[in-house]
This record gives C-alpha cells, structure tokens and sequence, in this order.
C-alpha cells in the first residue's frame, strides 16, 4: 500500500502502525501520528492504516 512517511512516499507491506515501524526499522523511544493524530504506543498495534495515510514518525534527539 501506499502511505506518506515523514513526508516520503512509500510503499509498505504493512497493516498496522506497530507492524510498519518493524518494517521500517524504527525502534526506541518515538512519537507517532497518522494523519496528524497523535496515536500513543500502546494503541499502535490496533491502529489501521489505509492508502494514502500519512505517518510521522519522531525520535527525540540529545545535544543542544
């Protein structure tokens, strides 16, 4: 299917928001939302995505 990640088109094979940030690589500590909603960690897994989402993925960054 065919979502928008952080502003990149993208082709996924994924169903759920927890299962593209598997396939996509992400881990750690991120923030989430999917069509600008703010979706928390624990809701991933029930998060549906449909074609044409758009998904932010942000990882808190150190440093100043």
């Amino acid at each position: 299917m065919k979502i928008v990640l952080n502003g990149e088109p993208r082709d996924v094979a994924a169903a759920t928001l927890a299962e593209l940030l598997a396939e996509c690589g992400f881990s750690g500590k991120v923030a989430t939302a999917v069509n600008e909603g703010f979706v928390p960690a624990a809701l991933r897994a029930a998060q549906q995505l449909t074609e044409g989402d758009r998904v932010e993925v942000l990882a808190p960054m150190q440093g100043g």
